[in-house]
């Protein structure tokens, strides 16, 4: 695909985006429904198209957890429609004014909040981003431009058509759905090069895709490069709970970037805890990488390297450390963590809001799984991304991330002296 119809795309996303900004938020919400429906109505395309990605991926060695993420099941065609039914109720962001002030010359100053304008998003194996993307932005006024992953491109390509084929049929410009269809690396880097068309770049994907497009774009990016989460069990943590979080955390779906990949233990409760744990992680097929005081419990357990602390295994594998004391489980978050998800497991008041204070991640939980670190499971109806990057959103990002606030000022004839 040549550089020129890329440009195009973008413009068209453009030039849809302006009346997009306008619409109604009861034609947005009608918009979503149907797109909704379509997907319902499409399922047997979906799926077919789907078999034609899995079919590929089997055939060059993709991993199982990969596999999981690209599969388009009945489950997951349905929790597609659903989060679009769940976005188009959601309330509109666009339009709203706050903060009104009324300055000492009598000036009204506030602000309203409106889309950014365009958004690319430039994605790997999931193809469930592309329904999610695509209704995140229609309901806070932007268009987007979709560029997914080969793995996923038939899949992709479906979805698009059926909400494309949605919004034509409602009387809406369907370009304000923009599908880079190639899977050609150089497509990225022209539409890197878009900034009077396109207002933001957000990479979902592996470490090496998200640098490659912070260090090639001259658009905006928010970005989170990778997902080293950790759970902390405290020694006034309740066993029972801290048992059962850290288990979820690790193996209810481990291919995901809130997957628990470390797991810090308070060395007065080490002896109690890592035994069990152990039986626990074996039962579920979990590799166990520890430090040297965690061996002394547990022999068998492989040796964790110093690039295991640093490590996204996306797997069944985790790396353990018992730290001497909450502040040693702080600095190593501080040290090795990626600042997406943490969670400590603790009875202690004081050491849970110390933990939540210091620890500088997007996300920090108190006696929950860091599998919650999720724009659904956060009521934003469903994510576009999640950002470590502290530009004007950190963690989840929902439908109010895809907008910004200008400043709205009502006057009565004022002149500034």
């Amino acid at each position: 695909m040549s550089e020129t119809q890329i440009t195009a795309i973008a413009e068209a996303a453009r030039k849809a985006s302006r009346t997009l900004a306008g619409l109604s938020s009861v034609a947005k919400a009608k918009a979503l429904h149907d797109m909704a429906a379509s997907l319902r109505q499409g399922g047997a395309f979906l799926k077919r198209e789907n078999a034609r990605d899995l079919e590929a991926a089997r055939a060059t060695g993709l991993s199982a957890a990969m596999i999981d993420r690209l599969t388009l099941s009945d489950a997951v065609i349905e929790g597609m429609a659903r989060a679009i039914d769940e976005i188009a109720e959601l309330p509109d962001p666009v339009g709203t004014i706050t903060g009104m002030t009324r300055r000492p010359n009598g000036l009204l100053v506030g602000r309203m909040r409106i889309p950014l304008g365009v958004v690319a998003i430039i994605y790997e194996s999931r193809p469930n981003v592309t329904a999610d993307a695509a209704a995140l932005c229609l309901k806070s006024g932007n268009a987007v431009i979709l560029r997914g992953g080969s793995e996923a491109f038939n899949s992709n390509a479906a979805i698009v058509k059926l909400l494309t084929d949605s919004l034509f049929a409602t009387g809406i410009d369907p370009a304000v759905i923009g599908f880079i269809p190639v899977t050609d690396r150089q497509a990225i880097m022209d539409m890197l090069r878009l900034e009077d068309f396109i207002d933001l770049v957000i990479p979902r994907g592996g470490e090496g895709l998200i640098r490659t497009v912070a260090e090639n774009s001259r658009i905006p990016v928010l970005k989170h490069y990778k997902g080293v989460c950790h759970v902390f069990v405290d020694r006034q943590a309740d066993l029972e709970k801290a048992y059962r979080i850290t288990l979820n955390a690790k193996v209810q779906r481990p291919g995901v970037c809130n997957a628990a990949e470390t797991l810090l233990v308070d060395a007065p409760i080490a002896g109690i805890f890592l035994p069990k744990m152990a039986e626990l992680f074996r039962a579920h097929g979990v590799e166990m990488r520890g430090c040297s005081k965690s061996r002394a419990y547990l022999p068998d357990m492989k040796p964790a390297t110093e690039e295991d602390w640093y490590a996204e295994f996306l797997d069944l594998i985790i790396a353990v450390k018992i730290v001497d004391n909450l502040q040693e489980a702080i600095d190593h978050i501080e040290k090795y963590g990626s600042n997406h998800t943490e969670a400590i497991i603790t009875e202690n008041y004081t050491r849970a809001m110390e933990f939540l204070s210091q620890v500088d991640s997007s996300t920090v939980l108190v006696n929950a799984s860091t599998r919650f670190s999720d724009g659904g499971e956060f009521g934003l109806g469903a994510e576009v991304g999640i950002s470590t990057s502290k530009i004007h959103a950190y963690g989840p990002m929902g439908i109010e991330d895809l907008t910004i606030q200008k400043f709205v000022c009502f006057g009565d004839g004022q002149i500034r002296q």
